[in-house]
């Protein structure tokens, strides 16, 4: 009897999905589904499949013989396909299919924070429609207040900051808690770069589930990968969370130069008081972005990340 379930993890090629009933099978997909030219993951975890169950020598697997519609993504171009493939030729890495929530998970230190990766993760959460949240964690490390400064622009343009401590007399362990309840009820996908602590949050949101927790290369200062493949974690019946790999970059997908003004949230309700319409904001005369920025009214460092940004999807090629 055919069942619809939930991908909760994906690895070599097989996919463990949760059914309704609560039963859980290792399975393949049919050919149909995977076979042929595809500009993006034919399967991923968050998936929503129907499940053919397949009984061979006494072992009960099973085959997804369809995927439903995705709502959203959570995507970036395919760093492999894009660094083999033929020039110009993009394909779209979903690191999780219809999440409700993206959590961007950023250190205070340990790794060193980096804003301008932040950035990117937040364009390719307007640009996909996502609702995103800020995970500031170990807190700890360099207190709140430094925190807050750290974070303060983003609080301004609107995102919600949650400043979190693994640490249970820390001050920052009740974003712990704060956090918990923002992902009651949904599927979230947290994400950020290797050693930011999201697995020690996983260890802390849902005790018990003794994630392995990566230490810091002392040597290069970069986060060991605790996570080696996307896998969903049930944190109560209702409530999924999506754990990812590490990720080392994100290259925005499906987001074209002229466009990506509307993904800066402080940017966008200045286009319109631009000159020309075609302004790209770097250089033109009677520019309100520009105009802006050298009254204060706009981050140099955010206006540095949308040039930048922009600057390099202009020399990527598109077939």
């Amino acid at each position: 009897m055919e069942r619809n379930g939930l991908v909760i993890k994906a690895q070599s090629g097989f996919f463990t999905v949760y059914c309704e009933d609560g039963s859980r099978f290792v399975c393949a997909a049919a050919g149909r589904l995977t076979k042929g030219k595809h500009e993006e993951d034919a399967l991923a975890v968050g998936d929503r499949v129907t499940v053919e169950p397949v009984q061979s020598g006494g072992v009960v697997t099973g085959r997804i013989i369809a995927v439903a519609p995705r709502q959203r993504t959570l995507s970036r171009i395919d760093p492999v396909y894009h660094a083999r493939g033929k020039p110009g030729q993009m394909v779209r890495q979903v690191l999780v299919a219809n999440p409700d929530l993206a959590v961007f998970v950023f250190a205070c230190a340990e790794p060193e924070f980096h804003p301008r990766m932040l950035d990117r993760y937040l364009v390719g959460a307007e640009a996909q429609k996502l609702p995103a949240l800020i995970v500031a964690s170990k807190t700890d490390l360099v207190g709140c207040e430094a925190a807050r400064q750290m974070f303060a622009i983003y609080e301004q343009l609107g995102y919600e900051v949650i400043y979190t401590s693994v640490l249970p007399d820390h001050p920052a362990f009740a974003g712990v808690r704060a956090l918990y309840d923002r992902l009651r009820g949904k599927l979230s996908v947290l994400t950020g770069k290797s050693g930011v602590g999201k697995s020690s949050l996983l260890n802390a949101l849902k005790p018990g589930l003794d994630k392995e927790v990566g230490r810091i290369s002392e040597a290069c200062k970069k986060g060991k990968h605790t996570t080696v493949v996307p896998e969903l974690i049930q944190l109560d019946a209702q409530s999924w969370i999506a754990d990812t790999p590490g990720i080392r970059g994100y290259a925005v997908w499906d987001v074209q130069p002229e466009e990506l003004d509307a993904y800066y949230r402080e940017i966008a309700p200045l286009v319109s008081q631009c000159e020309f319409s075609d302004c790209t904001h770097t250089h033109e005369p009677g520019c309100a972005v520009i105009r802006a920025l050298h009254e204060g009214r706009i981050s140099p460092a955010r206006y540095e990340s949308y040039v930048r940004l922009r600057e390099e999807l202009s020399q990527q090629r598109r077939w």
